[in-house]
């Protein structure tokens, strides 16, 4: 008797090369064989690799969409460079619209206040974020729009109490402040699908209950939420841990952090905390070992510098790393000329984290960091920088190591048919392309 599947993938490869089908049933997998006797739709996988779809466990939904509909400075080297991009994206016919920009790199003017940009762009409201986040400048236009006082402590003042246009930190309260509609997410989901994305965790630290309505169902990916200890479970994602977002310029008081990591405890939920620095590893490392040390599924979001002595405890203490080699290849030059040389193996470690015996997740941090998961899977086999120089070469990993940052070892019988057919070309340098994109048995992404 012959079974019937709703879809059933012919002709694919394994990542060891042997061929293989999957009959999908039900949203599920239901049979892996070398050859499926049955009847359904079928899809002739041509010899493309059939395997689990990827997960960026590490991004910024809202942040990322609205990127996609703002002025990219990333590339700009020069003020002139930045002004004419800016110029180029305003509308007289409408001076009361915002003009959004990010990537704008300290190097270009320093860190710009009002005075400055009204001399780039005096008509429009104007807001630029800086390339790591932090920052928010703002001309005069814009300020304008903040309204009357009070004004939080993240709105920079000059001495005589005016706001500078330097907004630090301040991305809730602006978004509040300023209002509009939040960014459209269809496009960017579409856009994960066609890179075989299929499951992401959204890890900015101010998400809520409000943050969390936004990102339900916006997305054909399945959804895991970090965020705040107010963030309630819901239906349509999954509940993540409690972030606790550390800057080594304004560190809070260890027992705060103390009393915020047994607050997740009571909630039964982990913590994960932003660890770009290592000051902000070590304080945080601190803070679990006063509150009874860290439990299964805590994490260290980026481990952007973690010292090879620190690997031990790192392991001892049962903590996962969630890294993002794609930032060798997106900053890799820049480190290279503002970081002494013997620090540069420190940064993104992936293969001596791994030997030492840690759990290593792979994500993006988009916006602040490539979307495309092949930039940062390439990026973990040749550890190359933009212009080609090699970086901690050390931390290479093979490419079936890669993967696991992104996707389960292997399929299962039983688990939900979110898979992909890709094809990765032996050459290092060359980015993967992905043919099919599957989630919850239903086609996404078809090239």
């Amino acid at each position: 008797m012959r079974t019937s599947f709703d879809l059933i993938i012919r002709n694919a490869r394994d990542a060891e090369g042997a061929l293989i089908s999957v009959g999908i049933r039900d949203g599920i997998i239901a049979t892996i064989e070398k050859t499926i006797e049955g009847s359904g739709s079928e899809y002739d996988a041509r010899g493309q690799t059939l395997g689990p779809g990827l997960h960026d466990h590490h991004c910024h939904l809202l942040g990322t969409a609205a990127r996609m509909e703002s002025v990219d400075l990333t590339d700009c080297r020069t003020k002139d460079d930045a002004i004419a991009k800016l110029r180029a994206c305003t509308d007289s016919s409408a001076p009361d619209k915002w003009v959004r920009a990010f990537g704008y790199d300290e190097r270009v003017a320093g860190l710009p206040d009002r005075e400055l940009l009204d001399k780039w762009l005096p008509e429009q409201p104007l807001r630029i974020q800086d390339r790591t986040g932090a920052y928010w400048f703002l001309n005069s236009a814009a300020i304008a729009r903040l309204g009357t006082e009070p004004l939080p402590p993240c709105v920079e003042r000059d001495a005589n109490k005016r706001p500078t246009g330097r907004i630090w930190r301040g991305d809730t309260w602006l978004r509040e402040r300023i209002g509009g509609s939040p960014p459209a997410l269809a496009s960017l989901g579409q856009q994960l699908a066609r890179w075989g994305v299929t499951g992401v965790t959204d890890a900015s630290a101010s998400n809520g209950n409000v943050e969390a309505k936004l990102l339900s169902g916006s997305i054909p990916q399945r959804l895991i939420i970090m965020g705040t200890e107010d963030l309630r479970e819901g239906d349509s994602y999954t509940l993540g841990p409690v972030k606790l977002l550390l800057d080594e310029n304004d560190l809070p008081p260890i027992d705060l952090i103390m009393e915020r990591i047994t607050t997740a405890r009571e909630l039964n939920r982990n913590v994960a905390a932003h660890c770009a620095t290592l000051g902000e590893l070590l304080f945080y490392l601190e803070a679990l070992r006063l509150s009874g040390g860290a439990r299964p599924g805590d994490r260290i979001e980026h481990g952007s510098v973690i010292p090879e002595s620190l690997i031990g405890d790192i392991c001892s203490m049962g903590l996962m790393v969630v890294t993002q080699p794609n930032f060798i290849h997106d900053r890799g030059d820049r480190y290279r000329s503002q970081i002494d040389e013997f620090e540069l193996d420190d940064l993104y470690r992936l293969g001596s984290l791994l030997r030492g015996g840690v759990k290593v997740l792979g994500g993006s941090d988009a916006p602040y960091g490539d979307t495309n998961p092949w930039v940062a899977l390439r990026a973990a086999l040749d550890r190359r920088t933009r212009n080609g120089a090699v970086i901690g070469m050390n931390e290479a990993i093979d490419r079936n190591t890669a993967l696991t940052l992104y996707q389960n070892p292997q399929l299962t019988l039983g688990a939900h048919a979110d898979i992909i057919l890709y094809h990765w070309p032996e050459d290092i340098g060359a980015l993967g392309n992905v043919g099919l994109t599957i989630i919850g048995g239903e086609i996404i992404w078809q090239a």
